[in-house]
């Protein structure tokens, strides 16, 4: 599984947590959360903390899953990734 939404409805489903109730808590419309979850569209870095409570997951780890999932989808088949992560590492530390 290399998509977001679909470990966040994973996530969910495993929760037996209806898609509305998911949605209340982020604030926004159920189809909103439905389109993350197809991965039509991409949540916001806010919704994070928000997902990691109401999914009973550490934001440290919903944060790390979604950041991993990100350059995956974005950049996965680029050639020179590794070496393009690494040397962000360099910027970042």
């Amino acid at each position: 599984m290399k998509i977001f939404g679909e470990y966040i409805r994973k996530l969910r489903e495993d929760k037996q947590l209806p898609l509305r109730k998911v949605a209340a808590a982020l604030d926004i419309d159920t189809s909103v959360l439905s389109k993350i979850e197809r991965n039509e569209r991409k949540p916001t870095s806010e919704m994070i903390p928000v997902l990691a409570e109401t999914l009973d997951k550490t934001e440290k780890e919903i944060q790390i899953t979604y950041i991993k999932f990100l350059i995956l989808n974005d950049l996965g088949d680029l050639k020179y990734l590794e070496d393009g992560l690494n040397e962000t590492l360099k910027l970042i530390k």
